[in-house]
């Protein structure tokens, strides 16, 4: 893989280097709740007929209802679909990222003939043509405040804000607010309800915007199988607040966890945290040895990245393979 579009997630890779089976190891490379939302089963005719418009429309009810959505929505397969779509909604010119962060939104633009730059401040994003904020970010969590979004879209041509890890964190969300015209909001399914591989995500943002969207998506852009489980995972309020809060408490366990074998947390949000560990590489083979993956970043020596263990089971194993690697105290 192209070293400039690396992702967590790649356990193929972890084996390869280091051995086992995948049901040898956890894998913490991705920023995927590891204790998901329980899947029923599911009506016969969403695997059986093509997806129909009631279908869609469920699903994307109950996403505005979950997030207090004030306009539309539109559904794609994952917000990773939006982003490979959203350089073809105008002519390319000047395409500002505040990076570091995912890097999917660079090599889509320029795939699409746009001129990227990286900007590391998000005043430098003004006269853009076109402008991402990922919001929290990944994988540093830097969050901007929804009013500093709002008053950024009046200096570009189009403000996207990928949302991507935002549900445990509602207050930094724009979903709830009234848009600007020319401000989109991506947001995903899988990752807090920990179910990725649905690939099920919403944009939120103007209705000619999302039209243009939808036609370049084409007919039956979600599955029958992804609407029908979003439309039940995202009415489920009461496991969404029991989850907001337990990961809250689950991201403070990694963080002392982390202090304790001597790294430093620079971020993060509740779902993945980021550390200085002083040698990224070499904390990522010690944790690989014990068959547990992490990522690591091209443009950090030092920056190392890792998911919230799920069940007991796991937390026990990286408890275990942290104090390994402990300073002498």
């Amino acid at each position: 893989m192209d070293s400039g579009r690396d992702h967590g997630g790649d356990l193929g890779r972890a084996i390869a280097r280091f051995g086992g089976t995948p049901a040898d190891w956890i894998d913490l490379s991705t920023g995927i709740n590891r204790l998901p939302w329980p899947v029923p089963p599911l009506p016969a005719d969403a695997w059986r007929a093509l997806p129909t418009a009631t279908a869609t429309a469920a699903a994307v009810e109950a996403a505005r209802t979950a997030w207090g959505v004030r306009g539309p929505a539109l559904a794609l397969a994952g917000a990773q679909a939006a982003i490979q779509l959203l350089p073809r909604l105008a002519p390319p010119g000047r395409a500002g990222i505040l990076a570091p962060t995912y890097n999917e939104f660079a090599a889509a633009f320029a795939a699409e003939g746009w001129r990227v730059e990286e900007v590391a401040a998000p005043d430098r994003l003004a006269g853009c043509e076109a402008a991402v904020v990922v919001n929290p970010n990944n994988p540093d969590g830097r969050r901007l405040e929804p009013s500093a979004l709002v008053a950024l879209a009046g200096k570009v041509g189009l403000l996207i804000v990928d949302e991507s890890f935002a549900d445990p964190h509602p207050e930094v969300s724009l979903a709830g607010a009234e848009l600007p015209g020319n401000l989109l909001v991506l947001r995903s399914f899988g990752k807090f309800h920990g179910l990725a591989g649905v690939r099920l995500g919403f944009v939120l943002g103007a209705a000619d915007l999302l039209a243009a969207l939808a036609r370049r998506a084409g007919p039956w852009p979600v599955s029958g199988p992804a609407l029908a489980l979003g439309a039940a995972a995202l009415a489920d309020a009461d496991w969404r607040d029991r989850t907001i809060a337990r990961l809250a408490r689950d991201a403070a366990r990694l963080d002392a966890m982390a202090a304790a074998a001597g790294w430093s947390c620079l971020g993060g949000t509740s779902l993945f945290r980021l550390y200085d560990t002083g040698d990224a590489a070499a904390a990522q083979a010690r944790l690989a040895r014990a068959r547990i993956w992490s990522r690591v970043f091209p443009y950090s020596p030092s920056w190392l990245r890792l998911g919230l263990p799920g069940p007991e089971a796991e937390w026990t194993r990286l408890t275990s393979a942290l104090g390994q690697m402990q300073a002498p105290g």
